[in-house]
């Protein structure tokens, strides 16, 4: 017999920006901030966001991590590799696996 255990995913809050810079490859790479309600706890959560003005394309990460540092460590990763924002998810893969 299987069990299915069912986990709610939180909605980030009242989101703003922490910081937004602009690639040469005509990205926009931002770091933002927002509040999550998990299991009865509000934390404070830092999410990217990537913008490609060229395509129009944009791909986010809401709730990358609880820390400022990784969050801003992580954006000047990808403004420095030129990541476009179909790439992030496998970025974020690959800069955690090595933070953990």
């Amino acid at each position: 017999m299987f069990g299915l255990i069912r986990r709610n995913k939180g909605e980030v809050k009242d989101k703003t920006v922490y910081m937004e810079i602009y690639g040469v490859n005509k990205v926009a790479y931002k770091v933002t901030a927002g509040k999550i309600n998990l299991y009865g706890n509000e934390t404070v959560t830092y999410g990217i966001e990537a913008v490609d003005f060229i395509t129009g394309k944009s791909e986010s990460i809401p709730d990358f991590s609880c820390n400022i540092e990784d969050a801003v460590d992580f954006a000047e990763m990808l403004i420095s590799d030129h990541v476009k924002p179909d790439d992030i998810y496998s970025k974020a893969l690959a800069y955690l696996s090595v933070s953990i």
